[in-house]
Protein backbone atom coordinates (compact mmCIF):
# COMPACT_ATOMS: atom_id res chain seq x y z
CA UNK A 1 0.00 0.00 0.00
CA UNK A 2 1.41 3.24 -1.01
CA UNK A 3 0.80 6.95 0.62
CA UNK A 4 0.37 9.44 -1.49
CA UNK A 5 1.43 12.50 -0.02
CA UNK A 6 -1.03 15.13 0.72
CA UNK A 7 -0.98 18.73 -0.20
CA UNK A 8 -2.51 21.45 2.05
CA UNK A 9 -4.25 24.42 0.22
CA UNK A 10 -3.31 27.62 1.16
CA UNK A 11 0.38 26.65 0.94
CA UNK A 12 2.36 28.52 -1.64
CA UNK A 13 5.39 25.95 -2.92
CA UNK A 14 8.63 27.76 -3.21
CA UNK A 15 8.74 27.77 -6.70
CA UNK A 16 5.21 29.37 -7.03
CA UNK A 17 6.46 31.97 -4.25
CA UNK A 18 9.45 32.95 -6.71
CA UNK A 19 7.23 33.38 -9.35
CA UNK A 20 4.54 35.42 -7.75
CA UNK A 21 7.15 37.48 -6.27
CA UNK A 22 9.74 37.97 -8.75
CA UNK A 23 7.86 38.91 -11.91
CA UNK A 24 6.81 42.65 -10.65
CA UNK A 25 10.36 43.02 -9.38
CA UNK A 26 11.37 41.92 -13.08
CA UNK A 27 8.87 44.15 -14.91
CA UNK A 28 10.32 46.87 -13.02
CA UNK A 29 13.96 46.49 -13.70
CA UNK A 30 13.23 45.97 -17.07
CA UNK A 31 10.75 48.99 -17.18
CA UNK A 32 13.67 51.12 -15.90
CA UNK A 33 16.68 49.91 -17.86
CA UNK A 34 14.35 51.07 -21.11
CA UNK A 35 13.96 54.29 -19.65
CA UNK A 36 17.79 54.82 -18.81
CA UNK A 37 19.18 52.76 -22.19
CA UNK A 38 22.12 54.67 -23.59
CA UNK A 39 21.33 56.59 -26.81
CA UNK A 40 17.89 58.08 -25.61
CA UNK A 41 18.14 62.13 -26.42
CA UNK A 42 16.06 64.77 -24.82
CA UNK A 43 15.51 67.82 -27.52
CA UNK A 44 17.73 70.38 -25.13
CA UNK A 45 20.83 67.46 -25.85
CA UNK A 46 20.05 66.87 -29.47
CA UNK A 47 22.35 67.94 -32.16
CA UNK A 48 21.95 70.93 -34.13
CA UNK A 49 21.01 69.92 -37.52
CA UNK A 50 22.53 71.58 -40.98
CA UNK A 51 21.39 69.82 -43.75
CA UNK A 52 18.43 71.71 -45.63
CA UNK A 53 16.94 69.46 -47.67
CA UNK A 54 13.68 68.78 -44.53
CA UNK A 55 13.48 72.56 -44.66
CA UNK A 56 13.68 73.26 -48.05
CA UNK A 57 10.72 70.42 -48.59
CA UNK A 58 7.96 72.20 -46.12
CA UNK A 59 9.17 75.94 -46.66
CA UNK A 60 10.66 76.42 -50.04
CA UNK A 61 7.08 77.29 -51.39
CA UNK A 62 6.92 80.39 -49.52
CA UNK A 63 10.52 81.25 -48.19
CA UNK A 64 12.56 80.02 -51.26
CA UNK A 65 15.17 78.15 -51.28
CA UNK A 66 17.06 78.25 -47.39
CA UNK A 67 20.97 77.80 -47.34
CA UNK A 68 23.32 77.54 -44.14
CA UNK A 69 20.80 76.44 -41.65
CA UNK A 70 20.90 75.41 -37.73
CA UNK A 71 17.91 73.96 -36.73
CA UNK A 72 16.42 71.19 -34.46
CA UNK A 73 13.22 68.83 -35.61
CA UNK A 74 11.65 66.80 -32.47
CA UNK A 75 8.92 65.45 -31.21
CA UNK A 76 7.73 67.33 -28.64
CA UNK A 77 5.33 64.54 -27.20
CA UNK A 78 8.51 61.89 -26.74
CA UNK A 79 9.57 61.57 -23.29
CA UNK A 80 13.78 61.50 -23.74
CA UNK A 81 13.35 62.23 -27.01
CA UNK A 82 12.89 58.03 -27.86
CA UNK A 83 9.46 56.73 -27.11
CA UNK A 84 6.32 58.13 -25.79
CA UNK A 85 5.93 57.20 -22.38
CA UNK A 86 2.25 57.16 -23.20
CA UNK A 87 1.14 56.64 -26.41
CA UNK A 88 -1.26 58.87 -28.54
CA UNK A 89 -2.77 58.99 -32.06
CA UNK A 90 -1.16 62.29 -32.85
CA UNK A 91 2.62 63.73 -33.32
CA UNK A 92 3.61 67.16 -32.72
CA UNK A 93 7.00 68.13 -34.63
CA UNK A 94 9.00 70.91 -33.33
CA UNK A 95 10.74 72.64 -35.87
CA UNK A 96 13.07 75.52 -34.86
CA UNK A 97 15.90 76.96 -36.40
CA UNK A 98 17.78 80.01 -38.51
CA UNK A 99 18.80 79.91 -41.81
CA UNK A 100 19.75 81.91 -44.69
CA UNK A 101 17.18 82.85 -47.69
CA UNK A 102 18.68 84.13 -50.99
CA UNK A 103 19.71 87.61 -51.66
CA UNK A 104 17.58 89.82 -51.22
CA UNK A 105 14.82 87.32 -50.11
CA UNK A 106 13.75 88.71 -46.72
CA UNK A 107 13.01 92.24 -48.33
CA UNK A 108 11.06 91.13 -50.96
CA UNK A 109 8.37 88.84 -48.24
CA UNK A 110 8.72 91.70 -45.89
CA UNK A 111 8.05 94.18 -48.53
CA UNK A 112 4.69 92.98 -49.54
CA UNK A 113 1.94 95.11 -48.10
CA UNK A 114 -0.60 92.41 -47.31
CA UNK A 115 1.55 90.58 -44.60
CA UNK A 116 2.11 94.28 -42.95
CA UNK A 117 5.40 93.09 -41.15
CA UNK A 118 6.52 95.41 -38.31
CA UNK A 119 9.29 95.13 -35.69
CA UNK A 120 8.61 92.34 -33.94
CA UNK A 121 8.16 92.55 -29.95
CA UNK A 122 10.39 91.20 -27.52
CA UNK A 123 7.36 88.87 -26.84
CA UNK A 124 7.23 87.71 -30.40
CA UNK A 125 10.78 86.43 -30.65
CA UNK A 126 10.82 82.61 -30.20
CA UNK A 127 12.04 80.75 -26.83
CA UNK A 128 14.79 78.77 -28.86
CA UNK A 129 16.42 75.92 -27.28
CA UNK A 130 20.06 76.45 -25.73
CA UNK A 131 21.56 74.03 -28.75
CA UNK A 132 20.61 76.98 -31.19
CA UNK A 133 21.48 80.49 -29.10
CA UNK A 134 24.52 80.98 -31.12
CA UNK A 135 23.18 80.32 -34.90
CA UNK A 136 20.41 83.27 -34.15
CA UNK A 137 22.15 86.91 -34.06
CA UNK A 138 20.51 89.53 -32.23
CA UNK A 139 19.17 91.60 -34.91
CA UNK A 140 16.06 93.72 -36.10
CA UNK A 141 13.71 91.07 -36.45
CA UNK A 142 10.22 91.98 -38.18
CA UNK A 143 7.24 89.68 -37.59
CA UNK A 144 3.95 89.41 -39.72
CA UNK A 145 1.01 87.70 -38.07
CA UNK A 146 -0.43 87.75 -41.53
CA UNK A 147 2.60 86.21 -43.60
CA UNK A 148 2.50 83.48 -40.34
CA UNK A 149 -1.01 82.35 -41.62
CA UNK A 150 0.00 82.46 -45.23
CA UNK A 151 2.58 80.07 -44.02
CA UNK A 152 0.36 77.96 -41.84
CA UNK A 153 -1.84 76.94 -44.38
CA UNK A 154 -2.00 73.06 -44.86
CA UNK A 155 0.03 71.37 -46.55
CA UNK A 156 1.71 67.42 -47.96
CA UNK A 157 3.83 67.55 -44.94
CA UNK A 158 1.13 68.38 -41.87
CA UNK A 159 -0.68 70.81 -40.38
CA UNK A 160 1.49 73.63 -39.73
CA UNK A 161 1.38 76.47 -36.91
CA UNK A 162 4.39 78.79 -36.25
CA UNK A 163 6.00 82.37 -36.29
CA UNK A 164 8.54 83.47 -38.93
CA UNK A 165 11.09 86.45 -38.28
CA UNK A 166 13.26 87.90 -40.75
CA UNK A 167 16.11 90.16 -40.79
CA UNK A 168 16.35 91.82 -43.87
CA UNK A 169 20.03 93.34 -43.77
CA UNK A 170 20.98 89.37 -43.52
CA UNK A 171 18.33 87.86 -45.28
CA UNK A 172 17.86 85.68 -42.62
CA UNK A 173 14.53 83.82 -41.60
CA UNK A 174 14.01 82.73 -37.93
CA UNK A 175 11.16 79.81 -37.81
CA UNK A 176 9.72 78.45 -34.66
CA UNK A 177 6.79 75.52 -36.69
CA UNK A 178 4.74 73.29 -34.96
CA UNK A 179 3.53 70.31 -37.47
CA UNK A 180 0.38 68.38 -35.91
CA UNK A 181 0.76 64.56 -37.24
CA UNK A 182 -2.93 62.85 -37.00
Amino acid sequence: MSVEPVHQRGHTDRRRFLLIAGLPLLTAGAGLTYLLWPGRTRPSEAEVRTDTEPLNRRLRLFLGELTDAHWLGYDIDESGGGDRSIPGPDSRVRLVGVAHLSAGGAAAITGRPEHAFAPAAPSELSELPDALKQYVPAAAWQHSPGFDAYANETGPEGTPSGRYLFDTARDLVQFDIMYLYT
